[in-house]
């Protein structure tokens, strides 16, 4: 039987195991949706091509399968660069399939002509073009493999339009196998050995749970350890939810203290990045000891030298950590020093937290927003959240009860990710978890990049909760007196502060254009009103626009939120 390369693309897909493609089509790749579609995949049109690669590397973290973004040349691909980047600084599964100019066309000026292969290398794992229609599959497989082994990761597949057209015999198409699963890495028995000496001997020990600990699906045994060991954890932006933020033995809110203080320090699967200030004084203990536990080796000794580093999945190392200390009996004591200090400074600082939570004069402030939210959505939602203050208060005012329940900018700090990541987690929660919602907690500057994936919600149905919080400016807006005040004289481009954004915008009444009803809310019984009826939804989106003061701001902090360097 004939076939052409659409076809042989969209089953190698399949037998790859991919269920989701976003994108946006246009020449060359129309065809290739629908074949796409016609093979049982499901495809999901976006509005812009950053929000469908978000939406693609979202269902792969929270599915384990990479998601596929679908471009077209050229200027399509270039859009999806932010998302292949942010795809692979965060360590997603991805697969670009980017159509591009025919190849006959290549060195003549060919519509949207453009280096796409070299182009992608920089932000991906893997970045090729099938030379032939017959070792499309091949090249599949290899993609979505390297997109999974390892230390996950963006992939990248050209298709000129003369590829996608060529036809063939599907019996010179070479058969695939599926993709075998990825090979557990296993520690080496002698470093658990001494990762377990250095816990046991510790006076001030403490655990650092991260993303890889949430994406390796090891909150069991995570726990496990926890519990059996009475040490104290703090979580990473995305490793929360691994243990629950409410578990005693969380002292997020004693964060700064923690890692100043710490002696030991157990990382799970996080990387002492710019998110925990590089492993360094003045925010970490000169003298700390770090075990680092972690699936690429190449992240070993990474800023700092630490005093054990062991290439492992999470769960093995977990589950022999638990066997050794279990052996020797012990337990951290919770009458300890170490302990005692801990949470007074947890008490303290939830005190001040509190005040300010339940302050709701209006114009409201952030933790007053966040604590009556908190009250009102599910306790096992997945919490999308992106902005600056927005995003930053609400990691330690929203919190998660499951593993891989929040997303948020993560390491690379990308804004515009929201939609995309709330419409990816929808599908995902349709799919495989009915019963769940998705919270999406927007930033107003941040909304403003993907804003119109909106639309993309209401055409398939999706029953995402938005919450504006809406301070009229980047960081920190104006009061309208002052807006006007500024902006009454001279040149707007030259009067109107960079970080502004117009006063008290009522990004709600976008919901008008779908004859569905958004909410603009200033006070704490409007947000809850807003909130209980956007959770009876099943689907549709709601718009919930939350005004706060342009001025509201997060608690005094100990030190700035991004170290300096000392070069």
């Amino acid at each position: 039987m004939e076939v052409d390369g659409n076809a042989v693309l969209a089953k190698a897909l399949r037998e790859q195991g991919v269920e989701y493609v976003f994108g946006i089509v246009g020449i060359p790749v129309v065809e290739l949706s629908m074949a796409m579609q016609a093979e049982g995949l499901k495809y999901i049109g976006m509005r812009n091509e950053q929000a469908a690669c978000y939406a693609a590397q979202a269902i792969g973290y929270l599915t384990g399968k990479p998601g596929v973004c679908l471009v077209v040349s050229g200027p399509g691909l270039l859009h999806v660069t932010g998302g292949m980047a942010n795809a692979q600084v965060n360590c997603w599964p991805l697969l670009v399939i980017g159509g591009s100019t025919s190849q006959d066309h290549e060195g003549i000026g060919g519509f949207q002509e453009c280096p796409q292969v070299e182009l992608s290398r920089p932000y991906c794992k893997y970045s090729a073009r099938p030379p032939s229609v017959a070792l499309i599959p091949l090249h599949v497989e290899k993609a979505v493999r390297l997109a999974c082994y390892g230390r996950p990761g963006a992939a990248y597949l050209d298709f000129p339009g003369n590829l996608l057209s060529a036809r063939t015999t599907d019996d010179v198409i070479p058969s695939q196998y599926p993709h075998p699963k990825g090979p557990d890495v296993f520690p080496d028995p002698t470093l658990v050995e001494k990762a377990a000496q250095l816990l046991c001997t510790a006076k001030n020990p403490l655990v650092i749970v991260g993303k890889g600990a949430a994406y390796s699906r090891s909150e069991l045994q995570v726990r496990q350890l926890i519990h059996q060991s009475n040490f104290p954890f703090l979580p990473t932006p995305m490793g929360k939810g691994v243990v629950p933020d409410t578990d005693p033995q969380c002292i997020a809110p004693a964060r700064t203290l923690a890692l100043q203080k710490a002696d030991v320090i157990l990382l799970l699967g996080a990387r002492l990045n710019w998110i925990l200030h590089f492993g360094r004084p003045p925010r970490f203990n000169p003298n700390v000891k770090i075990i680092q536990v972690d699936i690429n080796a190449e992240e070993m000794h990474n800023s700092v030298l630490s005093s054990v580093a062991i290439q492992s999945n999470i769960a093995p190392f977990t589950e022999q950590l638990i066997d050794i200390i279990a052996k020797k009996r012990f337990q951290f004591d919770k009458s300890s020093e170490w302990w005692k200090e801990l949470r007074a400074k947890c008490e303290i600082n939830r005190t001040v937290v509190e005040k300010m939570a339940l302050n709701t004069e209006t114009p409201l402030n952030y933790y007053a927003v966040f604590h009556h939210l908190q009250q009102y959505i599910p306790k096992d939602a997945i919490i999308v959240s992106e902005g600056a203050n927005t995003m930053d208060i609400g990691r330690t005012m929203l919190h998660n009860k499951l593993a891989r329940h929040r997303l948020d900018a993560g390491t690379f700090g990308t804004m515009g990710v929201g939609p995309g990541f709330a419409i990816a987690a929808a599908l995902f929660c349709r799919d495989y978890f009915p019963s769940k919602k998705v919270i999406c907690v927007e930033g107003d500057s941040a909304f403003g990049f993907s804003g119109m994936e909106i639309e993309t919600m209401v055409r398939y149905q999706l029953p995402v909760v938005i919450v504006i919080v809406n301070n009229g400016g980047i960081y920190a807006g104006f009061d309208k007196q002052t807006y006007d005040d500024m902006r009454s004289g001279g040149d707007l481009a030259q009067v109107t502060p960079a970080s502004a954004l117009t006063f008290e915008t009522r990004y709600e009444r976008m919901m008008s254009m779908f004859d569905m009803k958004g909410y603009f809310v200033r006070t704490i019984p409007e947000l809850q009103s807003a909130v209980k009826d956007a959770l009876v939804a099943t689907d549709k989106p709601t718009i919930i626009n939350v005004a706060i003061s342009p001025q509201a701001d997060r608690k005094p902090q100990d030190f700035k939120w991004l170290t300096e360097s000392k070069l």
